[in-house]
């Protein structure tokens, strides 16, 4: 690594710069020749098991209707994010920024024990659930989890919020194991969607 530096800087600090001895802008994006190489697919659901790929569809269209879509794409990333899916935080990520949801709240949704006032008492409710959900392991669903959120939401509201965590892990799991690549999902359209890569909301193009 080549320091120099800083002749504006009296204190002696240095700073990084490049083989041209210029230094890069801090935070800027590094350019795409610099990243590492998309891993390969390794199956293709929607082909290869399409009565229960289409059968997931389903199961999400059944569970957003008595969910608020709001709550519903916070539970998705948060879901997403306890099972490290990739290609899952990438999708409703960018179906919630599309639906106005802010980078402030996304960014602080893997802290949200720390960050709660960013949420209402409702979402906040729905998150813990969907942290019980996920990681039964952790001692199943605790009474109290499932009593907030039952003082949240009433049974109906509660029912699709489970079907609605059940649906994210399901993906989850597809989603992981088939190794599908991140970073081609566009909000709204399957255009720029690989053959490999359909949506968790639509069929394989």
């Amino acid at each position: 690594m080549t320091t120099t530096t800083n002749a504006s800087n009296t204190t002696g600090a240095t700073s990084t710069a490049d083989a041209t001895g210029t230094a890069p802008a801090t935070g800027a994006p590094r350019p795409d020749s610099d990243r590492l190489p998309e891993h390969t697919p390794r199956l293709n659901m929607a082909e290869l098991a399409p009565d229960a790929y289409r059968a997931m569809i389903r199961l999400g269209a059944a569970a957003k209707k008595g969910v608020d879509p709001v709550v519903f794409e916070l539970v998705q990333i948060r879901a997403s994010q306890l099972n490290h899916c990739a290609f899952c935080i990438d999708m409703h990520t960018k179906d919630a920024l599309a639906a106005g949801e802010t980078v402030e709240r996304i960014v602080q949704l893997s802290a949200w024990e720390e960050s709660k006032h960013f949420y209402t008492a409702r979402e906040i409710a729905a998150i813990e659930l969907t942290e019980a959900v996920t990681v039964l392991t952790d001692g199943f669903v605790p009474d109290e989890v499932y009593e907030r959120a039952a003082r949240h939401f009433d049974d109906s509201e509660l029912a699709h919020l489970i079907a609605a965590i059940t649906l994210i892990n399901g993906w989850n799991r597809f989603a992981v194991t088939s190794r599908m690549v991140p970073g081609h999902y566009t909000p709204g359209s399957t255009a720029h969607r690989p053959a490999a890569q359909p949506s968790e909301g639509g069929a394989a193009k």
